[in-house]
């Protein structure tokens, strides 16, 4: 029993670094940028960076008329959220308040759009976002390339 309590222990020693953290929320910020980025996709005319198509006027209207705001407010603002968030996940730059911000979306989807989809999808969006505000972005992120030159 002691030889194998002595190799998890050395294990985890190993992969508990700074750098395996890092890697670890480098994947998480992908990740959440990646399912917001794509969602933000969807909601644009096809060959557009960002002009909003008409379809998503519609959806707001309809199957997101939950949401308390009005379709013309609450289209532009999701659509733009779902492009700058993840872009700012992705390069590591104001990391907790872009996780903050999508968290924050993925509550608003989850009480005002689709209430039942909590434990199938919404729990692992809300557990990466958390994840992120608490640890930010890690070493291999603008905001720790920032906070050394602030530092140093």
């Amino acid at each position: 029993m002691q030889p194998a309590l002595s190799l998890y222990a050395r294990v985890v020693t190993l992969i508990s670094g700074r750098w395996t953290e890092s890697a670890a929320l480098l994947l998480a910020r992908i990740a959440l940028a990646g399912i917001f980025w794509r969602s933000g996709r969807t909601k644009v005319t096809e060959g557009s960076w960002l002009e909003i198509s008409d379809i998503t006027y519609v959806l707001f209207d309809s199957e997101y008329a939950g949401v308390p705001l009005p379709p013309e407010i609450a289209a532009p603002m999701a659509t733009y959220a779902e492009h700058l968030f993840p872009i700012l996940l992705v390069v590591g730059l104001a990391t907790r308040f872009s996780a903050l911000s999508l968290l924050l979306m993925t509550l608003v989807i989850q009480i005002f759009v689709y209430p039942e989809a909590w434990w199938s999808v919404h729990i692992v969006w809300a557990a990466l976002a958390g994840l992120l505000i608490v640890r930010g972005g890690g070493l291999f992120s603008l905001d720790a390339l920032m906070g050394r030159k602030v530092q140093g």
